[in-house]
């Protein structure tokens, strides 16, 4: 069963769970000190340094991980996102060879069900919605056939292999859902979005702890404290959640019958999360222990910028409580770029908080940079 529930979130609402999460009033004060430096033309100049020191990377260096692995996917999503809003037929053309080479294909053998990888679909589906070839989506669609047709009752324990056949860790919920309900609009089929519904509720039910309002990254965190005796919520564990939120609800129909419980996740997600933005402007490697990771971190960071952006951008979220938390974080994501244009401060691959540096650097990253700078753009181009 779903235990599910709906809130309205409030500005004095808000306010007040973060006095309850501990912000010092200094804190508060800093949410709503926005700065005027933002523009739509500096957020197109920054996305731009980033995409081309990416892709010229690639091109110069090689790659970091395998073109259809999870972090060159989570990549594609921010390159399409540049894409869309420079017109730049290279970077279409870097994508289309990309899918090209793979012959559209997912990963095959035994772990081709596991969400990791056919995160992959989302970069076959937009290009489909540019050229109609039914090749560019036939083996995503055979992969979400097999899964609409299997029970999905086995536990979601963090054991025997679980993730191979079920979305039971959290990042799987930007994995898994955004392709399929991609998928569920341009096939026109709602059966897709309902294996989404199905599927994310029943990870959701595990792993959401709905006093938190965060998400556990697995099973195996339960029961696990930080260093200051609070759970361990990951940062970018629960990034990659708002992002998935936000990306399914992009191709949701409005009329969907549950799509109001999916923004009440989304509103309440992002209230918790912006009461925890740090005072540099990002979201530390733990969210409830920071200080025993006080450094920055731009992965989780920018995902949670793209997600509240998009969430304003949309009406799913009230300009006025949460453009000051994305503007903050924009500029602390800016204030990350290497002259060069390498996005610096990105976690490792990993699965629970850890240390980040200046040259740490990550695909993931950059992607969810560019789809923050994407709706960035959008929200500053309404004010200027």
């Amino acid at each position: 069963m779903k235990s599910r529930f709906l809130t309205t979130a409030t500005s004095l609402g808000i306010l007040l769970s973060l006095v309850l999460i501990g912000c010092k009033p200094a804190a508060l004060y800093q949410y709503g000190a926005a700065k005027n430096s933002i523009s739509s033309k500096s957020i197109y100049a920054d996305m731009q340094r980033a995409a081309n020191w990416q892709m010229d990377s690639i091109r110069h260096r090689g790659w970091r991980h395998p073109i259809q692995n999870w972090t060159s996917a989570a990549l594609y999503t921010g390159l399409l996102a540049w894409q869309e809003v420079s017109s730049d037929s290279a970077t279409l053309a870097f994508l289309t060879n990309i899918a090209d080479s793979l012959q559209w294909k997912l990963k095959s053998g035994p772990d081709r069900y596991h969400a990791d990888n056919y995160c992959i679909g989302q970069l076959y589906c937009r290009l489909y919605e540019l050229h109609k070839d039914p090749v560019r989506i036939a083996d995503l669609k055979a992969l979400a056939d097999t899964l609409k047709n299997r029970p999905h009752t086995e536990s979601l324990e963090w054991k025997n292999n679980i993730g191979l056949r079920e979305w039971a860790w959290c990042d799987a919920l930007f994995m898994g859902p955004p392709p399929l309900a991609m998928l569920a609009k341009v096939a026109n089929d709602r059966n897709y979005m309902n294996l989404v519904d199905k599927l994310w509720w029943r990870t959701s039910d595990y792993l959401y702890d709905k006093n938190e309002r965060l998400f556990y990254r697995d099973s195996r965190y339960f029961t696990k404290k930080e260093k200051n005796g609070q759970k361990v919520f990951w940062s970018r564990g629960n990034a990659w959640v708002m992002a998935g939120l936000a990306r399914v609800l992009e191709y949701m129909p409005e009329d969907y019958w549950d799509r109001r419980y999916w923004v009440a996740q989304f509103r309440d997600m992002a209230s918790r999360i912006s009461g925890l933005q740090q005072a540099d402007g990002t979201w530390h490697a733990s969210l409830l222990d920071p200080a025993s990771y006080p450094g920055k971190e731009t992965s989780g960071t920018a995902f949670y910028c793209y997600a509240m952006a998009w969430g304003i951008n949309h009406g799913v979220l009230d300009a006025s409580v949460y453009t000051s938390t994305v503007d903050r974080a924009w500029e602390a994501l800016v204030g990350c770029l290497h002259p060069n244009g390498m996005l610096g401060f990105a976690q490792p691959i990993g699965a629970a908080p850890g240390y980040v540096n200046y040259d740490d650097t990550e695909l993931y990253a950059v992607g969810a940079f560019l789809l923050a700078g994407k709706e960035m753009i959008t929200l500053h181009k309404k004010t200027e």
